[in-house]
C-alpha cells in the first residue's frame, strides 16, 4: 500500500456507484404530493441528494411543517423501496472496485443513505464484500460534516493526505474539504458539472470509465 498516493478511497453510493439519482428525485416529488406540498422541481430535488433528512427536507419542501419530517420521510422510504432493488449500478462499477481493491486499495463508503438502505442496497448488488467499512448519515453527522471522513480514517489509522473522496454532489466536495482531504467528482450524478467544478476537486470526471482510469492513473 506505501506506493498509492491514496491509501484510502472512500466513495459516495447513490449517483456515484448507483444509478439512483431519478429514483429519488421521484421518490422525494412523490412523497410532497402525498403530503399536499408543492412539488419541488427536478434540480431542487436533486441538489438535496446526499444531505441529512433536517437539511433536505428544509431545502426541498420549506412549507412543511418539521412536525411532519416523519411523515414526509415514510413517505418517501415508501415510494424509494417500490423500485429501489431494479435500480443498476453504473456500468463499469464492479470492475472498478475489483481493480482497486487487487491493488491495495482501502475502499470505503460515505453516504447519506440510512444503514438499513445502504444494507439493502449492496444486498441487491452484491458489492458489500469489496467495502472495509461504512458510514452512513442515521449513524454520523451527515454531509457536508466532515465526521464521516474523519471517522473512516480514524479507523484504518489512514492520513487525510492519504485518502480520497469520490462523489457526485457538491455536499461531498464539501464533507472532503472540511475534513483536509482531496476530492475527485463524478458529472453523471446528480449535481451539475459547473457546481462541482466551483469546489476545485482534482478532476471531474463524465463517466465510471473515465473515473478508472483516472484512479489507475494517479491514485
Amino acid at each position: 500500500m506505501g506506493g498509492h498516493r491514496f491509501e484510502l478511497l472512500v466513495f459516495d453510493w447513490d449517483g456515484t456507484l448507483m444509478d439512483s439519482t431519478a429514483l429519488i428525485v421521484a421518490s422525494i416529488q412523490a412523497a410532497a404530493r402525498d403530503l399536499g406540498l408543492p412539488v419541488p422541481d427536478k434540480a431542487t430535488a436533486s441538489h438535496v441528494i446526499g444531505l441529512g433528512l433536517k437539511d433536505a427536507l428544509s431545502y426541498a419542501v420549506p412549507q412543511l411543517a418539521e412536525a411532519d419530517y416523519a411523515r414526509m420521510s415514510e413517505r418517501y422510504g415508501h415510494h424509494f423501496r417500490a423500485s429501489d432493488t431494479a435500480v443498476p449500478l453504473f456500468e463499469g462499477t464492479v470492475e472498478m472496485l475489483s481493480e482497486l481493491e487487487k491493488k491495495g486499495h482501502l475502499l470505503g463508503i460515505a453516504t447519506g443513505k440510512s444503514t438499513k438502505g445502504l444494507e439493502r442496497a449492496m444486498a441487491a448488488t452484491g458489492i458489500a464484500r469489496h467495502f472495509a467499512a461504512v458510514r452512513c448519515a442515521d449513524r454520523c453527522a451527515p454531509k457536508p460534516a466532515p465526521d464521516m471522513l474523519r471517522e473512516l480514517m480514524d479507523e484504518f489509522a489512514v492520513k487525510p493526505e492519504s485518502t480520497l473522496m469520490i462523489g457526485d454532489t457538491s455536499h461531498d466536495l464539501e464533507m472532503a474539504a472540511n475534513a483536509g482531504v482531496a476530492a475527485v467528482a463524478v458529472s453523471y450524478g446528480a449535481h451539475p458539472r459547473e457546481a462541482l467544478l466551483k469546489m476545485s476537486p482534482l478532476a471531474c470526471v463524465e463517466s465510471t470509465a473515465e473515473l478508472a482510469a483516472w484512479l489507475k492513473r494517479n491514485a
